[in-house]
């Protein structure tokens, strides 16, 4: 199991490209270990971001009902439904997460993103599930290390806050940077993400985050000098 995607790699003489963000997982236990933590029955629609060579995908399919992987790189989607053609509850399809529009992937309520995701993309493909119309019930994340501990410290930021008014954001466990090829140059972090809901319906949705973007603006003022400035309110 350990470096099956690698040799995939090499054997498709394909080599990852930095500025899609392609660390892949290449340590079987780790990847065992996501998937103890997805809780997966045969009544789950999962989306998988970003599947590479798909050593996650395989795992994910035997236990899910329905597998909608969304790649960008296009020298790897002939290669991955090649690989993967025996999967008959897998459907591939070929473009970028962050500009696909969400309805268009087909995806029922309650379904669940599981990805090991590019860490230059990971906040902003977390706050486009959380804030569409059909939010996931699960989301089991691969992330950088900094990143994860960011969303979920006591101490508050703009990340942490803006994942925290949707959601429950949670450290599972911590992944070596030896556990990903090409090796990158951080540890990774596996996330869990529950308890999600659209809160548009409850509060001014705007309004909230213009009021945590203004606050953090200048960390080293006031927050009443913040939201004065960012809001364009007088101070009194």
């Amino acid at each position: 199991m350990k470096n099956l995607e690698k040799n995939m790699f090499f054997g498709s003489k394909i080599i990852p490209f930095k500025k899609f963000g392609q660390n892949f997982l290449i340590d079987g236990v780790v990847l065992k270990k996501i998937i103890a933590f997805c809780a997966l029955s045969q009544r789950d629609v999962v989306l998988e971001i970003g599947p590479g060579m798909g050593a996650l995908t395989k795992e994910i399919a035997p236990r899910a009902k329905k597998i909608i992987a969304v790649e960008k790189d296009r020298r790897i989607v002939p290669l991955l439904k090649e690989n993967l053609s025996s999967l008959k509850n897998l459907k591939i399809i070929e473009e970028d997460i962050l500009k696909i529009k969400a309805e268009s992937l087909g995806l029922p309520k309650n379904y669940k993103i599981i990805a090991n995701l590019p860490y230059n993309i990971s906040l902003f493909v977390i706050r486009k599930f959380l804030e569409g119309k059909n939010p996931p019930r699960l989301m089991i994340l691969m992330v950088q290390k900094e990143v994860a501990q960011k969303i979920c410290s006591k101490k508050s930021s703009l990340p942490k806050l803006a994942i925290e008014f949707y959601a429950k954001p949670k450290i599972l466990f911590y992944v070596k940077k030896d556990a990903f090829w090409p090796k990158p140059k951080v540890d990774g972090a596996v996330i869990e993400i529950k308890d999600i809901e659209n809160k548009a319906r409850q509060c001014d949705e705007n309004l909230f985050f213009s009021v945590i973007k203004a606050g953090f603006l200048f960390p080293r003022k006031t927050i009443l000098n913040n939201l004065s400035f960012g809001l364009k309110l007088e101070r009194e």
